[in-house]
């Protein structure tokens, strides 16, 4: 397994912007499949997006698909999650997590610890 750390979360106005990063100890990262999910309150952890090992493919959700993208540089070890046009339903905790890919969470077996994004309207 990989050890993972988010950061860059925050408070933003609606229609602004954040950038969040993932990461990830060892050196098999370039092996993994790496996603990014969130869970609002009160509700389930969901999809967001994963890109390929080699950052050749990415696949988003629909609700995020036009305003996020996801990218990673395998030299350095982390991946990113750049969100634009946010909006007060983007509020959740965003985890970064890697596997063997999918838009489910079963494909997925480490996790990082999350990080708040708070969009206000």
């Amino acid at each position: 397994q990989v050890q993972l750390v988010e950061s860059g979360g925050g408070l933003v106005q609606a229609g602004g912007s954040l950038r969040l990063s993932c990461a990830a100890s060892g050196r098999t990262f370039s092996s993994y499949v790496m996603g990014w999910f969130r869970q609002a309150p009160g509700k389930e952890r969901e999809f967001v997006g994963f890109i390929s090992r080699s950052a050749t493919n990415t696949y988003y959700a629909d609700s995020v698909k036009g305003r996020f993208t996801i990218s990673r540089d395998n030299a350095k070890n982390e991946v990113y999650l750049q969100m634009n046009n946010l909006e007060p339903e983007d509020t959740a905790i965003y985890y970064c997590a890697a596997g063997w890919g999918g838009y489910y969470a079963a494909g997925y077996n480490s996790w990082g610890q999350g990080t708040q994004v708070t969009v206000s309207s």
